[in-house]
């Protein structure tokens, strides 16, 4: 597959996720971005914007097989992951697999859950496989997790581990609607013989390894690559920031950008594709100072200001 035909394949994929979901498109470039790069996404928003039915239209339109995780309190690792089971037939312990076993998977209030859970995550993850009694279960091809979190309810949650928000390619917000996209969310409520949006493949599933290949072949000039990195390193000597970016986060952006030059239909990186995703690989990889959470610093705020200090290569394309 060549970057045309990704292009094209990707525009058809947010048409289809438009015509079902009310947001912007901007949202869903970068949503598309992550998957298209080979990463996952964390999305932080307050209830009721749509991210799930987002993220089942995502999966519609892919082709992909999709499953949806409430995570609570209570939520045990083996209730993601799967675990032997007695069977009285044959007499033998088999794994039963558990909800983490399809290609889009919808980790839904994940900091409701405890740190021991959220860790079920990590290897899944990381090495798209998962783990119990000893053995390890290779998880499906692609494999890619969409996590919600609630930014404004704190009771009763647990904060995401730094090593698991580093698995995140991208953190992203929906956002509340525009005034006529909250006019059409009333309108489909009022026809009550109306059934919930769905969306239709526009992608063959099996497809869809094959188009996260195809960044592999988008061209990074050396100073664009010479200046992400100057980008993240600058992260870390800034004085509000305690943890600054790690070097995964600046691979992840360089992934990220050959993924949305793709989605914007170019086979090479320009600058402004660094800076469009600066805060979405970023922000949530950034620990600020004490004193900065005081101040009421935001990580986006940090992002400007390294944004400025570092000089943007000149691009002879």
């Amino acid at each position: 597959m060549d970057v045309d035909l990704a292009t094209s394949q990707t525009a058809s994929v947010l048409e289809a996720v438009e015509s079902a979901v009310i947001a912007k498109r901007s949202f869903l470039e970068t949503v598309l971005t992550g998957v298209v790069g080979g990463g996952h996404v964390l999305l932080e928003d307050v209830p009721g914007t749509g991210k799930t039915l987002a993220a089942r239209s995502l999966a519609g339109a892919l082709d992909l097989s999709f499953t949806r995780i409430q995570f609570t309190p209570d939520l045990l690792p083996a209730d993601i992951t799967g675990s032997n089971v007695f069977d009285e037939r044959s007499g033998e312990f088999t794994f039963a697999e558990g909800p983490i076993f399809a290609n889009i998977v919808l980790a839904d209030e994940i900091n409701r859950a405890p740190p021991k859970t959220q860790a079920a995550l990590l290897e899944a993850m990381g090495e798209g496989q998962v783990s119990a009694d000893g053995e390890t279960f290779s998880l499906p091809d692609p494999f890619i997790v969409i996590a919600t979190q609630n930014p404004v309810e704190q009771e009763g949650t647990f904060g995401l581990p730094e090593a698991q928000r580093d698995r995140f390619m991208v953190k992203t917000s929906m956002g509340y609607p525009e005034r006529d996209g909250e006019l059409e969310l009333v309108n489909r409520r009022a026809d009550r013989s109306a059934s919930i949006p769905t969306v239709s493949s526009v992608v063959d599933g099996e497809e869809v390894t094959d188009l996260r290949t195809v960044p592999e072949s988008v061209t990074v000039d050396p100073k664009v690559r010479a200046y992400l990195v100057d980008l993240g390193r600058a992260t870390r000597d800034h004085s509000e920031v305690e943890v600054g970016v790690s070097p995964r986060g600046i691979q992840h952006i360089f992934e990220a950008a050959r993924a949305y030059a793709v989605v914007r239909g170019r086979g090479y990186v320009v600058p402004d594709d660094v800076k469009r995703l600066l805060e979405p690989v970023f922000a949530h990889r950034l620990v600020l100072t004490t004193e900065a959470e005081i101040n009421e610093t935001e990580p986006a705020d940090v992002l400007a200001e390294v944004a400025q200090r570092v000089d943007v290569p000149s691009m002879d394309v």
